[in-house]
């Protein structure tokens, strides 16, 4: 009786020391694993003092982690800063190039604007040169009395548009020689020019050539076609026209 009884016993103190044995070794991975766990979230000193030499190589191995984990934030802010300044600085660029486009926008319509303004003003210097011309004798440069109110007319426009300039052109009918007919229509263009000049107009204003009997108004010569084609024709002219002309 007593024989199964020592068996009985040394069976279960196998089995409790295998119960110790395996509580020991799970109590031991646990503790491994604590000190892992604690290493990785808390770094090199903390891993030394729980763990000893090895909680020290985990802790070592997870700051380096973290450390690089930290830069990288560090830098990945720094990125995002920079590309916020960059947004900043392209948004204010299209700012200006949209204000850019709406002043060439505006720009175009005034130079479109003054265009019309311009030819308008044109037309309506044509319209008033119209029959602006100085009538002559045959062979004499002298100014009739009829036509001097005229050319007090054309002082009196001018004073008033200083911006305008005047063109002159002297002619002379088909009697006689082209020299002659040069050197009359020259005198003639002289003759209204320092009536001008001596009413006030600055001569810098005045314009002038003469064509002789180069350019006969009428095709046919006869007493009535020759009065007319002696002549000095007036012509305002804009300053801005006078510069495209010259």
């Amino acid at each position: 009786m007593k024989k199964p009884i020592i068996a009985l016993t040394v069976i279960s103190s196998l089995f409790v020391s295998q119960m110790s044995y395996a509580d020991t070794v799970n109590a031991k991975q646990e503790r491994e694993h604590t000190e892992e766990l604690v290493g990785l979230s808390s770094g090199i000193v903390l891993g030394a003092v729980v763990g000893g030499p090895i909680g020290a190589f985990i802790g070592a191995v997870t700051g380096t982690f973290i450390g690089k984990s930290v830069g990288d934030e560090s830098e990945i802010k720094a990125q995002q800063a920079l590309l916020a300044e960059q947004q900043t600085t392209l948004q204010q660029r299209e700012e200006k190039l949209s204000e850019y486009a709406q002043q060439q926008h505006r720009l175009q319509e005034l130079l479109t604007e003054v265009a019309k303004l311009q030819s308008h003003q044109d037309k309506t210097l044509t319209e008033l040169s119209v029959g602006m011309n100085v009538q002559f004798k045959t062979g004499s440069s002298q100014i009739e009395p009829i036509f001097k109110q005229q050319l007090d007319n054309v002082v009196y426009m001018m004073a008033a548009m200083p911006e305008l300039n005047l063109n002159l052109m002297g002619y002379a009918d088909r009697r006689g020689n082209d020299v002659f007919n040069q050197a009359l229509s020259e005198q003639r263009l002289i003759e209204v020019t320092n009536y001008l000049a001596s009413q006030g107009v600055d001569e810098s204003r005045l314009h002038g050539e003469a064509f002789g009997a180069s350019a006969p108004l009428h095709e046919e010569q006869n007493f009535e076609n020759d009065f007319f084609d002696r002549r000095v024709t007036l012509k305002l002219i804009s300053e801005s026209a006078q510069l495209a002309a010259n």
